[in-house]
């Protein structure tokens, strides 16, 4: 998606989701502005979001990143993100 990507991932126990978004970020800025995939120096924005999934859930979180594309299609990433704090009682009503 243009305006935000998912990771999928067991964490290492011995690592923090920190860490690992650091290293994400860094190793594919790098990457990105090394081979000059896109015409202005690239950088990502400081903040993230992570959540934990259950063994229940694994497969449905699955499909939902593999079909994204699609389901944006539907609504926008700001909607979603805007509903799943609401149902979650994150939002700042």
């Amino acid at each position: 998606m243009p305006d935000h990507i998912h990771c999928f991932f067991l964490l290492n126990p011995q690592k923090s989701i920190a860490d690992v978004i650091k290293q994400i970020k860094g190793s594919s800025s790098h990457y990105i502005n090394q081979n000059n995939l896109i015409a202005d120096k690239f950088a990502w924005q400081t903040g993230y979001a992570a959540y934990s999934v259950s063994e229940s859930g694994v497969e449905k979180v699955f499909e939902y990143i593999k079909n994204q594309k699609q389901h944006h299609t539907m609504k926008t990433f700001q909607q979603e993100y805007d509903e799943f704090l609401k149902l979650y009682g994150l939002n700042n009503d």
